[in-house]
């Protein structure tokens, strides 16, 4: 919590429920960087950006041989400012320039230097290359979530690092205890 009834979902998961209209976040996971007042920022880390490799970003970018991780996916964080490049990873690291710790296990870096240390042998343990994020105004996830858009629940490192990306929305629904099949697209009142 935030400030006295303020929800705060930074660190969770979104979940996209199936009557998810909008086809950019159809079965999407979204880790919660930031969630306040004044809005919401989260990457999705389900959705592989289609044939691009982190070796291709940092022979782009990071002189030199990229070796270790290079061979990551990269993932489309989100449909907001997609030329720009984010990671999120594991807490043991920590960027020269600026890393932010989002909840224990999670960070997120977004400055070149995590690319070349990636390259170099020397990055996180755990790590998701994002293009773009997914970016909410003040109130108006909370409103998404008042129309049953999504659904939330603790963010798990293995769940994120580690399951392949096709696993992860169901992996996080059986988490939670739920059947997919049993989810309705619609809202109720009780």
């Amino acid at each position: 919590m935030t400030d006295g009834n303020a929800l705060d979902l930074t660190g969770s998961l979104l979940l996209a429920m199936p009557g998810m209209v909008d086809p950019r976040f159809v079965h999407s996971v979204i880790y919660l960087t930031a969630h306040s007042a004044e809005g919401a920022m989260g990457l999705m880390v389900n959705k592989p950006a289609a044939d691009l490799k982190l070796s291709e970003v940092l022979d782009q970018l990071v002189e030199g041989d990229s070796t270790a991780q290079s061979e990551l996916g990269v993932h489309i964080g989100g449909p907001v400012e997609t030329g720009r490049g984010f990671v999120l990873h594991s807490s043991e690291y920590t960027s020269q320039i600026e890393t932010m710790k989002v909840a224990p296990g999670f960070s997120l870096t977004a400055t070149l230097d995590i690319l070349e240390d990636i390259a170099a042998g020397k990055g996180p343990d755990k790590a998701l290359m994002m293009l773009g994020y997914a970016g909410w105004g003040p109130g108006q996830l909370e409103g998404e979530l008042a129309q049953n858009g999504w659904l939330t629940c603790a963010a798990d490192a293995s769940l994120v690092f580690d399951l392949p990306d096709t696993q992860k929305w169901g992996a996080a629904l059986d988490a939670l205890g739920i059947d997919p099949l049993s989810l309705s697209a619609s809202a109720g009142r009780a």
